[in-house]
């Protein structure tokens, strides 16, 4: 596990690789916390994971609450939440409700649908127009959620910059 600050030109790097989630260019400070094929980047404040290819918000709702109130979302049923936040990815039967417009492949935030809380990252594996409430079959495939690796990072990451 390496953990450092990071320089003004890596700070301005950073902020380009993560300027489609809405990171600005005037981030004044940052950190990375490496383990394992996994980067979590602190700046001024922001969680941000970069895992696998994938750059995607850490499931923060008070660090990167705008951030993920920005991306489109799955809101499903309370039966599916502890299944969701367990590492399962979205089945058709538990989405209740659709926000915003998503194609194929881009990052949602799935949600339940009794206190709005972010359950998890997933990749949508069809559009949204493609998915109606309680359809069949699998929507999103889960990239991130409570107890994984990336989850534990944040912790850890929290940890070190206290």
């Amino acid at each position: 596990m390496k953990f450092h600050r990071l320089s003004k030109s890596d700070l301005r790097r950073v902020c380009e690789e993560f300027a489609g989630l809405g990171v600005g260019s005037r981030v004044k400070e940052g950190a990375v916390l490496e383990d394992e094929g996994a980067r979590l980047y602190w700046l001024d404040g922001l969680i941000l994971a970069q895992e696998g290819g994938l750059r995607f918000p850490a499931l923060d709702e008070q660090a990167n609450a705008t951030l993920l109130r920005s991306m489109p979302s799955l809101v499903v049923d309370m039966g599916a939440v502890a299944k969701i936040a367990g590492g399962a990815d979205v089945m058709g039967p538990g989405v209740v409700k659709v926000r915003g417009n998503f194609g194929a492949g881009n990052l949602v935030v799935v949600r339940d649908e009794r206190h709005d809380r972010a359950l998890a990252i997933c990749r949508a594996l069809v559009d949204s127009g493609s998915i109606q409430p309680r359809s069949r079959g699998r929507v999103a495939e889960n990239i991130h959620h409570p107890g994984d690796r990336v989850w534990r990072l944040m912790e850890r990451l929290r940890e070190l910059l206290s």
